[in-house]
């Protein structure tokens, strides 16, 4: 393979990858991502391969294993260029059918095509899926244009110019003024501005100084990076490059949970061809520059997140966080300067570098610039990830990208920020999405993560799901967060479970306000968000638990039972056979009752009944009726 020793010689090869290609030859792009491998995609890969070989198209038609286009819960997902025909939940058994019908042909299969599940409108163009259409994919463009084993597709689209523009025509100094102009924000939950941390790196007494990719993303639900990490990771090493001339580091570490391995596997291919190319190692593209890059495997603890912790971590020790007022950009892994960003803020230097400061700051809002990729799931009617510019409103993301709530229930909150976010009522739906509006809020934009919840959830359940995963995650290292999540997660037990008192209100503030002002680092003081919001714009939830022993949206097992709505039941003895416990008394024509002593409130009754005469209800539960009654049948 050539080295490139300018960007001269970056341009010409740039060319010559262009010219061997034709841009009318079809090509075949397949996810292969993650979330569409675990849905079969890599038997489409195969199934397409083995087709063109028994039709003879071999060597006529391309197939591209690409990544993550975001529509996750619709995958397997193909893109079939130059047409630019795009389907959706495609089986091995599909793909004769493709080849015949749509390659040789240029005849589109409707079955595959993307169905709205609000209108039920068929739609062919993937500019105009509602999903994708109030999007602005800036860092996930390329993701389903190109293959992330290959560094050559991605030189192709303008790959490393930027790393170009930086070393041969910018300073160090050029290079950090540009990201502060641009006012470039870790994506990574804080939100603090990554030109003054790569200032305060750059400025800080010793040597050698590193720089660090934050890929250990432990939010439940969340895949951003992972999915950025293999689609187009020489996109993330790109943006670490550049970053590292800026600052003056000679060594980058990427640190990857090893639950990634696609990840792991890609980006350790993307820094080996990197290395080959001149484009990683000693005097990059030419240039006096050296650097080299190391990928380190974490072990999965959501801690590890934390940026101290996760640079102890690197060291081989245990990943606990370490006391504030040693900044790490000032001493860092191994008491060194150290820059630490996460994957999405790195994707987004190549960007500014090569389109300017005031092309970003175009784009969103001044004081959050740019665009954020969240991990959309719940009970929304589209899940996955969409990129959108700052500023968008809640309510877009969720009713005009999400495709509203599934099965046209009630929107009834939106959990962001991970684990530590907090919830979001109905009223904050026009809330523009930036750092600073989520932040008045109780909430967070932490590194992206948004759950939607609607009228079925239990914003007290919410509460104890949250502080019971922080429990097991929190390292236990300072008390205020270690004891604090253990009196929180026992205190909305108690509540969820029937026990409550206003005296676990008032245990509930006090504890928060400890655990904000005096735990060691941001898990312990933003752990506290999910009670805190829910406490606030749910309090009447809170007290319905405890004044009342119900639960409103009737999903705390120890407040809620079921009940055999006798002017329903028919007498089918479905609900009978299926019982685990006995609970259920009937017979043909005699409307069955529910003993509520043996009942073990399982739920299958519930699920089983085919005329909806079982009703999940908060107590109190009526009386049951006399036995013996005789069913209503009906006509």
């Amino acid at each position: 393979m050539p080295r490139i020793n300018s960007p001269e010689d970056l341009e010409k090869l740039r060319e010559e990858i262009l010219a061997k290609r034709d841009p009318n030859r079809p090509c075949v792009a397949i996810c292969v991502s993650a979330g569409c491998s675990s849905l079969g995609s890599l038997q489409v890969v195969k199934s397409f391969r083995e087709e063109l070989e028994k039709q003879g198209l071999a060597d006529k038609v391309d197939i591209k294993a690409t990544g993550c286009m975001g529509f996750c819960e619709l995958g397997p997902r193909l893109a079939i260029y130059p047409k630019e025909i795009f389907y959706f939940k495609v089986k091995p058994e599909d793909v004769p059918e493709i080849v015949s019908k749509t390659i040789l042909k240029g005849e589109v299969i409707e079955r595959l095509l993307y169905k709205d599940p609000v209108t039920g409108e068929t739609i062919r163009k993937l500019e105009d899926i509602p999903f994708y259409k109030y999007q602005y994919r800036l860092l996930l463009e390329n993701n389903a244009k190109i293959d992330p084993k290959n560094i050559e597709d991605y030189i192709a689209i303008g790959g490393y110019k930027a790393l170009a523009k930086a070393l041969f025509q910018m300073t160090p100094e050029q290079v950090i003024e540009e990201i502060k102009k641009s006012n470039l924000r870790g994506r990574g939950g804080g939100g603090f501005p990554a030109g003054r941390k790569w200032e305060t790196t750059r400025n800080a007494p010793g040597e050698p100084k590193y720089v660090i990719v934050n890929c250990d993303e432990g939010d439940p639900g969340a895949f951003m990076d992972r999915s950025l990490m293999e689609g187009n990771p020489h996109l993330v090493l790109e943006g670490l490059i550049i970053g590292a001339y800026a600052i003056g580091a000679s060594q980058g570490y990427i640190y990857v949970r090893e639950e990634y391995p696609l990840a792991v596997e890609n980006i350790t291919v993307a820094i080996q061809q990197a290395r080959e190319y001149g484009l990683l190692g000693k005097n990059i593209m030419g240039s006096n520059f050296s650097f080299d890059v190391e990928v380190h495997k974490g072990a999965g603890a959501f801690v590890s997140g934390e940026s101290s912790a996760l640079m102890t971590a690197i060291e081989g020790k245990v990943g606990e966080p370490r006391p504030k007022y040693i900044h790490t950009a000032v001493k860092g892994i191994r008491d060194k300067p150290s820059c630490l960003n996460n994957v999405e803020t790195w994707a987004n230097v190549p960007h500014i570098i090569l389109n300017g400061a005031e092309w970003f700051l175009k784009i969103g809002t001044p004081t959050s610039p740019g665009t954020k990729i969240f991990s959309l799931v719940g009970k929304v009617n589209n899940t996955g990830l969409v990129e959108v510019p700052m500023g968008i409103t809640l309510r877009d993301i969720i009713f005009k990208i999400g495709g509203g709530i599934r099965g046209g229930k009630k929107f009834k909150a939106v959990q962001t920020g991970g684990p530590s976010g907090g919830v979001i009522p109905e009223q904050y739906l026009d809330t523009p999405v930036d750092f600073d509006s989520l932040t008045k809020l109780g909430s967070m934009m932490g590194s992206g993560g948004m759950i939607v919840m609607d009228e079925d959830t239990c914003m007290v359940d919410v509460a104890r799901f949250f502080i019971n995963f922080l429990l097991e995650e929190s390292c236990g290292k300072c008390i205020p967060c270690r004891e604090g999540l253990r009196v929180l997660n026992k205190v909305l037990t108690d509540i969820c479970e029937g026990r409550g008192s206003e005296e676990h209100l008032r245990i509930i503030e006090d504890v928060t306000e400890t655990m904000k002002e005096a735990s060691l680092c941001a898990l312990g003081t933003t752990a506290v968000n999910p009670v805190l919001t829910t406490l606030n714009y749910f309090r009447d939830e809170y007290e319905a638990h405890i004044k009342e022993r119900r639960c409103p949206a009737k999903v705390c097992k120890a407040l809620t039972a079921y009940y055999i709505n006798p002017d329903k039941c028919q007498a089918c003895l479905i609900c009978l056979r299926n019982c685990p416990s006995g609970a259920i008394k009937g017979e043909r024509d005699i409307v069955h009752v529910i003993d509520q002593e043996k009942c073990i409130k399982c739920g299958i009754c519930y699920a089983v009944c085919p005329f909806g005469a079982v009703e999940k209800i908060s107590p109190p539960v009526p009386p049951p009726v006399r036995y013996g009654i005789k069913v209503k049948r009906k006509k």
